[in-house]
Parts: C-alpha cells; structure tokens; sequence
C-alpha cells in the first residue's frame, strides 16, 4: 500500500505512484521492472497518530489521518530484488497470516480474507 513515507504526490496516479515506490526500495539501479498492478485489495484507516488501524473510518472520525489502500501486484516473470539492509523480505504463506496478528499486525493478517475473492492458477 501507499504510506505516509511513500505518499502519492500532487497530481501523480496512485498506481504510477505505488509502482515507482516498488522499484525504488526493491528494484537494483538502473533497473526497469514491470510491476502488474491490477486491482485494489482494501483500505485501512488511521483515525489519529495512534497505531490501530481499521478496515473502515470509525463513524466520529470526520478525516482521518492515514488512509492505506492494498493492490494486488503481480510479480514479473524474473525479477532480481535489492533489499536495503533495513527491511526484512519474507514470503509467507497465506495459511500463516491467517489469524495471526500478533506474529504480522492487523493489517498483513487479513490479507487471506481480502485475497479469497481471486481464483489462482499455479502454473
């Protein structure tokens, strides 16, 4: 998703934005990436500058502070990732994010529910 960190700025599309986000912390310099971003996962607000964040604006919130939307992105056929020494890439499967919000917060933890409406083909 799109964070404060790594916001959509003035006039840029929110997608062209999340993609120049993704090569800038994973892809090596001078690298061109084909990320495929298809369809919007969710939404998550942030009411206050407190941690908790809810699936839906909580009805006495007029604006809230964060909103967060998760894209379904395809990875392209190959790939070589950089990641700074200060993130952590981890592939998990969905059966261990399922119910699982202490080990990977609210948010990661329901993806499976989110991810439910897709059919997949293993190829």
């Amino acid at each position: 998703g799109i964070n404060a960190e790594y916001g959509v700025r003035p006039g840029e599309d929110e997608v062209e934005a999340l993609k120049n986000n993704l090569t800038e912390t994973l892809g090596r310099e001078g690298d061109v990436i084909h990320w495929g971003v298809d369809e919007l996962v969710g939404n998550w607000w942030r009411p206050n500058y407190e941690p908790p964040q809810y699936p839906y604006v909580p009805p006495h919130i007029t604006k809230p502070k964060e909103h967060r939307r998760l894209f379904l992105v395809r990875l392209p056929d190959k790939a070589m990732f950089a990641v700074p020494r200060n993130y952590k890439l981890v592939a998990a499967p969905l059966f261990e994010l399922y119910d699982n919000s202490t080990g990977y917060g609210p948010v990661i933890s329901t993806l499976p529910q989110s991810l439910s409406r897709f059919s997949y083909v293993y190829a």
